[in-house]
């Protein structure tokens, strides 16, 4: 089933799985604008028995991040150009990004495990986009950098709160003051990719976690996603109580108790 194919984003569904596909791979999946809108309008479509989202990318790169026309005097047809975005208010700046920032968070939900599967490039707002996700499967020809602060930027659709999180503060600061690429084998060893695979097996091994995590009871995946993302906010205790109440809604929907 078809959901949305627009602006350099395409959605299917096949039962409990929805691909979501960067498609403007003669482009290198450039982001602007109008593919965050259709990202984050895909967040809003999703049927609600998909469990698991893919999201994969034509060509030879994942992406290649924002398309520099948006940092030039003529902009990128039909969108307001970050020069003149500048000389908005405060107020306008904020809630501008913020929208931009809706294509990257949907990835988060509780009730969906995100995965991305990543070829080539992943920068910038690729590697961004490569974060919001909960996992990463990497052909091992997968290079990501963070471009923003090397362009005068900072990152700033989602992507610092995952990264940190991952690879920890010095790696992370590392990474985003260098404008580095991490290359594949090293996205591996320190926690960036979870699976890393010849390039010509990246559909095959996608596949096969999804069909791992689809094989999991749903209900089950929802409380210990839960309980993972919110661990590092919580005190030992905290956590230990919290596994005590996810314990406790599991064992009486298996046993046929409502709460």
């Amino acid at each position: 089933m078809s959901l949305l194919d627009r602006d350099g984003v395409r959605v299917t569904v096949h039962k409990a799985v929805a691909t979501v596909t960067l498609a403007n791979g003669a482009k290198r999946n450039a982001q602007t604008p109008a593919l965050w809108r259709a990202l984050a309008e895909t967040g809003r479509i999703l049927p609600g028995d998909v469990r698991v989202v893919v999201l994969r990318a034509e060509g030879a790169s994942f992406s290649a991040g924002l398309d520099r026309r948006a940092f030039t005097p003529e902009g990128i047809d039909g969108e307001l150009n970050f020069i003149e975005l500048a000389r908005e208010s405060d107020d306008v700046l904020d809630a501008t990004i913020a929208t931009y920032q809706e294509a990257f968070t949907w990835w988060r939900r509780n009730d969906l495990v995100t995965v991305a599967a990543v070829q080539g490039h992943a920068v910038g707002a690729g590697f961004q986009l490569a974060l919001a996700c909960d996992l990463r499967v990497c052909a091992d020809d997968a290079q990501f950098s963070m471009r923003e602060t090397s362009l005068g930027l900072v990152p700033d659709l989602t992507g610092t709160h995952p990264l940190v999180s991952l690879v920890g503060y010095a790696r992370a600061l590392e990474i985003c003051a260098t404008g580095r690429f991490v290359h594949a084998a090293e996205a591996e060893r320190i926690g960036l990719a979870n699976i890393v695979v010849p390039a010509a097996d990246l559909t095959a091994a996608t596949d096969d976690l999804v069909a791992a995590l689809i094989a999991a009871p749903r209900d089950a995946l929802i409380e210990t996603k839960a309980l993972l993302r919110a661990a590092p906010e919580r005190t030992y205790d905290a956590q230990r109580a919290a596994e005590r109440a996810a314990q406790a809604r599991r064992l009486r929907d298996l046993a046929g108790f409502a709460e």
